[in-house]
């Protein structure tokens, strides 16, 4: 099924009460706060439908085919989501210290569990409750990886380290082996994709707010995945990730207590 994108339905307010700068590029609108010096831009993510999951004849699939069972999804309302993962210039300016073992004031903050990134948006929204923000469902974090795309990732059916941040000894599908660098990279030093986000694919796994079940069969509006569980989504692959495990549709699982060196997250904006 192509995937449906509802065209140029903007949000009821732009610019926001809280945008320190706003505009519009070849990517779509977008809005930005900065907090201490520290700016984080929104990109806009218009309303529409999309094929979650992966169909069953997408190579390496097939160890994880249960839970990634292909099933259209619709988004009725659009929604802001972060350009880029928070970096440790952010976590440091809200929460004083810095947990990554990798350090880089714009490199992404790691060393987190789903519980730090609840800590770190419960601070920013009781200092400024018009930003509302939240980490995005998991159908919001595939809808804008995959950017309209149908394939395996957002710009095809293959990827190297010039696309991703990636373990590049360990290729998708008997692809080239390229570079593995060992360690993350700044969050803008590699290619967005096409709604101007970056690295959804690779360099940290990235939270997202669902408990994690298997997917519905039949088509879904607005999911927002069970109400309780044991274990919260991850979404994206990392730096040490094998090629498989950045696909748009691959996912893990972990105990929101669990961190490590190749978890961060992406911040979205609630209605």
């Amino acid at each position: 099924m192509i995937h449906i994108r509802s065209h140029k339905i903007f949000p009821q307010e732009f610019p926001e009460s809280w945008a320190s700068d706003w505009g519009e590029d070849e990517f779509g609108l977008w809005m930005a706060f900065t907090y201490k010096g520290v700016r984080q831009a929104f990109r806009w993510c218009e309303p529409g439908t999309f094929m979650m999951g992966s169909p069953e004849d997408e190579p390496d699939r097939e160890l994880f085919g249960a839970d990634e069972t292909q099933h259209e999804v619709t988004l009725s309302k659009g929604f802001w989501l972060a350009d880029t993962t928070v970096t440790q210039a952010l976590w440091g300016a809200v929460m004083g210290d810095n947990p990554s073992e990798f350090n880089g004031a714009e490199r992404p903050v790691e060393n987190i569990n789903w519980q730090n990134a609840q800590a770190l948006i419960d601070k920013m929204n009781a200092m400024k409750p018009a930003l509302k923000l939240c980490l995005p469902s998991e159908a919001q974090w595939e809808y804008a990886c995959r950017a309209e795309s149908v394939s395996a990732f957002c710009w095809g059916e293959q990827i190297d380290s010039t696309l991703v941040n990636f373990n590049g000894d360990s290729p998708y599908n008997n692809g080239p082996k390229s570079e593995f660098r060992e360690q993350i990279v700044t969050v803008k030093d590699l290619l967005c994709n096409d709604w101007g986000l970056h690295q959804m694919h690779g360099n940290v796994w990235e939270w997202s707010q669902d408990w994690f079940a298997d997917y519905p069969v039949p088509s879904v509006v607005d999911p927002e995945g069970p109400n309780t569980g044991d274990y919260r989504v991850l979404r994206g692959g990392s730096w040490i990730s094998n090629g498989r495990d950045c696909r748009s549709a691959y996912r893990i699982h972990c105990a929101p207590t669990e961190r490590s060196r190749s978890t961060g997250f992406r911040l979205a904006r609630g209605h």
